[in-house]
């Protein structure tokens, strides 16, 4: 999976045109479409170029994963992972 061209910084897309609601659309079309992850309960927000990824994951994959994807668009110094552990009890 790949977006946007590779010869261009988050910041110098965004200074072009590429708002931060697209940013987040963009990131959560690739959460959602990725079938081993759920994504449900992640939030996605934007502080400047950075994106903050927010909310719950059920298993440790989900967050290698999540953060993977946002990296892919907006280049893993723009990534900062706060999303919370909720583990289902067994």
């Amino acid at each position: 999976m790949k977006f946007g061209p590779d010869n261009y910084n988050h910041e110098e897309r965004c200074s072009q045109g590429h708002s931060s609601a697209s940013t987040i659309a963009t990131i959560e079309a690739a959460l959602s479409a990725d079938p081993d992850l759920d994504s449900s309960a992640i939030e996605i927000r934007m502080l400047g170029p950075v994106v903050l990824l927010e909310g719950y994951i059920t298993n440790a994959a989900d967050r290698d994963k999540a953060i993977s994807l946002a990296a892919m668009i907006v280049g893993w110094e723009n990534v900062q992972d706060r999303m919370l552990s909720r583990f289902p009890t067994q």
